[in-house]
């Protein structure tokens, strides 16, 4: 009896010890989580918007006339607007719609009417950053941070199975949600009729 009362202060100490490094690593994993998360929930709609720009639009005038040739009216919509960069492109799209193309914005300019669209992307910064690191654009060092982030989820999912006993821990309702947990990938990849 004494030998069963000492196995069990042990296992109830190991339990403990085991709650406090994953709560520490669960503590020291959530920023990267909070990361990986927005970014993947961001990523996966990529068809539906762009995650890492917003597209900003404003209605600018300049008045007329401008000169036929594309260039000069080019260069005196660039100087109405105070546009110091040099165009990558500048074309004709109609009699009266000439493009202005930049890198990073483009100027449709209605020749008639003296009206430019502006049209240029604007960084989502949080987003932005996080795709970059998600998507590990970063590669050398941030390989090794992700890699220990992996692990650090390992050590989360395996600790967390013996954290608590008897029928509400890995022996009773626990393998239940364990076996869902597994049986979701397996059976979207047997539906979808996987790689």
């Amino acid at each position: 009896m004494p030998e069963r009362a000492a196995s069990r202060r042990r296992v109830t100490r190991l339990r403990a010890s085991l709650r406090a490094l994953h709560r520490d690593a669960g503590y020291l994993a959530v920023g990267l989580t909070f990361v990986y998360a927005l970014s993947g929930l961001a990523v996966n709609h990529i068809q539906d918007w762009d995650p890492n720009f917003r597209q900003v639009e404003r209605v600018l005038e300049v008045r007329g006339p401008f000169p036929d040739d594309d260039r000069a009216a080019a260069d005196r919509v660039l100087r109405a607007l105070d546009v110091k960069k040099e165009p990558r492109e500048v074309y004709r799209e109609g009699p009266a719609r000439l493009e202005i193309v930049f890198d990073d914005r483009t100027l449709h300019v209605d020749t008639r009417a003296g009206a430019v669209v502006d049209e240029s992307r604007k960084p989502r910064f949080f987003l932005r950053l996080a795709n970059w690191l998600h998507l590990n654009r970063g590669k050398k060092a941030w390989t090794m941070v992700a890699d220990g982030y992996a692990a650090f989820l390992l050590f989360l999912a395996t600790s967390g199975l013996f954290m608590i006993p008897g029928k509400k821990g890995l022996l009773g309702r626990g393998a239940l949600f364990l076996g869902a947990g597994v049986a979701l990938p397996v059976l979207y990849v047997v539906l979808s009729k996987g790689p």
